[in-house]
């Protein structure tokens, strides 16, 4: 008759407290769970009209336009298997945020799911009416 195993950690830490940090600096980093989730691209003035530049590299935005694309700031780390846009470079489509991904200066992010599926199909150069919700 087998004996069940007893299990190998007693508690959910499974290293001593003092290399914790050692071992797993970023231990809920690329996760999207826990209150502890951080959403820097929900903080105010952060707006893509807000930015001097963006005005010049997305002409044929309107300012409300600009105003509804919420810009990841430097160091905030992408979501993992979340739709983004580069929408300094829009020619490169849609990316897919993966763990250890994170906004810099050269990068201007944009999550999908924040907006508006009307100017997300504008910001991929689609113009086919059924797609855009436009009469033409």
């Amino acid at each position: 008759m087998k004996h069940p195993k007893a299990p190998q950690a007693t508690t959910a830490d499974k290293h001593p407290e003092e290399y914790l940090h050692d071992l797993n600096p970023t231990a809920l980093a690329g996760q999207n769970i826990g209150k502890d989730a951080s959403h820097p691209e929900k903080a105010e003035g952060t707006s893509a009209f807000d930015m001097k530049e963006a005005h010049e590299a997305l002409p044929d935005l309107t300012a409300d336009e600009l105003r509804d694309l919420r810009v990841l700031p430097p160091g905030s780390p992408l979501l993992e298997n979340a739709t983004y846009m580069d929408i300094r470079h829009r020619e490169r489509g849609e990316i897919l945020g993966r763990a250890g991904m994170f906004a810099d200066d050269v990068h201007w992010y944009v999550l999908k799911r924040d907006v508006d599926y009307e100017l997300w199909n504008k910001l991929l150069g689609i113009h086919h009416v059924k797609r855009t919700g436009t009469g033409g």
